[in-house]
Parts: structure tokens; C-alpha cells; sequence
């Protein structure tokens, strides 16, 4: 075969043309200059928004079995809590009747042995609403300031409540608000009744009871009888508090051998935490009448023979 006819190309494989070192250089460069005007001259910006919004279906797509799963799981979750929540909403509505028609039965008992004792009617309490502004910023006490002052009608000693019990007492009354002791208070006291055993006692405040605010009974005897769970309301001897109302509940009793005295913790009734509304009330020393004044003697002593002698009288 003559040599001039033979293809001298190398193959394909051994062509290499542009140095690889030369591309990558070329492509590093055409790389930073796109990110500089895509940063500085929002070049890209219009083809980036063209493929969000053509990719958007796509995606809403994809995302359907993943919402899908996720909403039939807390779906089923949800109806399960429905209906425990309702379960546990008929059995309180359950107890709430039975309370009603107890407390209806003893009312109309008590009504009845008042009317069959001739008893004098109890004082009507007056009440004032009010609402908590804030919690004086002192952490070594526990103050509340409500919106109701002197102008309204309060008055230095008023015992403030909720729904859920006694709150505190009022200790300083300004024109327009007042500041409220909480019972939780180091330097708060309140007479206390135990509902089970009807001794009265004394509750103090200041202490913790299992990391929160308490209170408890001091100068009870290591025998007393108090057992955990009783509870505890106002007695009505102090002219403060009218009586009945909830105060706190026994949650520890701890009777020391080398002391005499028993160390009973109390939870309040009223959680102050969660406070907004309270109703202050008028002292009972205040609304009770004044005290009638002793009736005079009825005649006074005859004088005697010998005063009638001497100033000249007869009988």
C-alpha cells in the first residue's frame, strides 16, 4: 500500500485541543462575572421568577401526599382528644349537678331554719369589679395594682377575691388604684376554718410548697387534726372576711418528734398567676349597724328617810 494514502490524523481520543487548565480558568471567570451581575445588575432575576412560577404547580403537586399525611394523622388525633375532652366534659357536668342540686337543698334547709329560728338575715356584702394592672416588681413580695381606688369606693382592708377563692387583702388605697397583698405574701395572715374538723387556726404566707408560692398553718400542735386535703375558708370572727369563702387547701402535714408544733404547707385556692378580674369587697366591721347603746336604769333608787329629812321633803 502506498504510504501516501494512509490518514496520518491522530484519533479522537488523542486530539486535546484547548488546554483542560485554559477551561477551567475561562469557566471560573464567566462563573464570577455572572454572580457579579446577577448581584449588582439583577440580570438572572427575571429567568429566576419565570422558573419559580412554572415549577410552582410542580411542587403544590408533590406536596399533596406529604399534607395528606400529615393532615389525616392530626386529623385522627384530634378527634381522639374530642373525645376524651368530651368524656371529661360529662362527667364535670355530671358533678356540677349533683353539686347544684345539693347546694339548692341545703339552701332551702338553711332558709327554712332561719325563718324557724327567727334569725336576723345575713349583712349583704357589697362588691366592686376590678381589674389587675400589674405585679409590683419587688421579688420579696406579693402586691397587685388594680384599677379601682379610693374614688370608687375602696377602702384600706378590703378583701379581694375571684371565682376561685381569696385573693388577698388591700393595704393601700390611692384616688384612682389600690395595691393588693396576696395571701402567698411573707408578711399576709388570714383566720382560717377547717371545713372537716371546724377548728379555726391561722394561715400565714411566704413559704414554698413543691417550688411554687404557698402558705401555711403555724402554732399548731404536733397532735392537731389535720390530715392533707382538708380545706380551709375564711372563719368570719376577724370583722374582715365574710365567712365561707375559700382560702387554701392542706397539701402537707410533716409532725416533728423534737418539736411541739406541727408543720402543715398549704396551697392557696386562688392561683394569683393567673389572675385578670377580682371582686373587692367592703369589710364586714364596716357594713355591720353601730352598737345600740345600753339602755339607761329604769328608775333611779328612792332616797332614803334620813336624805328626805334633811332636804326638807315629805313623803
Amino acid at each position: 500500500m502506498p504510504l501516501g494514502t494512509l490518514d496520518r490524523t491522530p484519533p479522537p481520543f488523542f486530539r486535546q485541543g484547548v488546554p483542560a487548565l485554559t477551561k477551567l480558568a475561562l469557566c471560573a471567570a464567566l462563573a464570577i462575572f455572572l454572580m457579579a451581575a446577577d448581584t449588582r445588575l439583577q440580570l438572572v432575576l427575571p429567568l429566576r421568577a419565570a422558573l419559580a412560577t412554572a415549577l410552582l404547580p410542580v411542587q403544590q403537586a408533590l406536596r399533596v401526599p406529604v399534607e395528606l399525611a400529615a393532615g389525616g394523622g392530626a386529623y385522627l388525633q384530634g378527634l381522639k382528644r374530642a373525645l376524651q375532652a368530651e368524656a371529661q366534659a360529662r362527667q364535670q357536668l355530671a358533678a356540677q349537678a349533683e353539686r347544684a342540686a345539693r347546694t339548692e337543698q341545703l339552701a332551702a334547709e338553711n332558709a327554712r331554719l332561719r325563718s324557724l329560728l327567727d334569725l336576723r338575715p345575713a349583712l349583704p356584702v357589697r362588691t366592686i369589679s376590678a381589674e389587675v394592672m400589674y405585679e409590683a416588681a419587688d421579688p420579696y413580695s406579693r402586691k397587685l395594682f388594680i384599677d379601682r381606688g379610693e374614688r370608687h369606693g375602696v377602702v384600706a382592708g378590703s378583701p379581694v377575691v375571684n371565682e376561685a377563692g381569696v385573693l388577698g387583702q388591700v393595704t393601700r388605697v390611692y384616688p384612682l388604684h389600690s395595691v393588693v397583698t396576696l395571701l402567698v405574701d411573707r408578711d399576709a395572715a388570714i383566720p382560717v376554718l377547717n371545713a372537716r374538723t371546724q377548728q379555726r387556726s391561722a394561715a400565714f404566707g411566704g413559704v414554698a410548697v413543691d417550688g411554687r408560692p404557698g402558705m401555711e398553718l403555724r402554732f399548731m400542735a404536733g397532735n392537731a387534726d389535720v390530715q392533707a386535703g382538708d380545706a380551709l375558708g375564711t372563719s368570719g370572727i376577724d370583722a374582715v372576711y365574710p365567712p365561707g369563702l375559700p382560702v387554701a387547701r392542706v397539701v402537707r402535714v410533716e409532725r416533728q418528734v423534737e418539736s411541739g408544733f406541727a408543720r402543715i404547707l398549704l396551697m392557696p385556692a386562688a392561683d394569683p398567676d393567673q389572675v385578670r378580674h377580682v371582686l373587692v369587697l367592703e369589710p364586714l366591721g364596716v357594713q355591720r349597724p353601730p352598737r345600740e347603746p345600753e339602755p339607761e336604769a329604769a328608775s333611779a333608787p328612792a332616797p332614803s328617810a334620813r336624805s328626805r329629812t334633811r332636804t326638807g321633803r315629805t313623803p
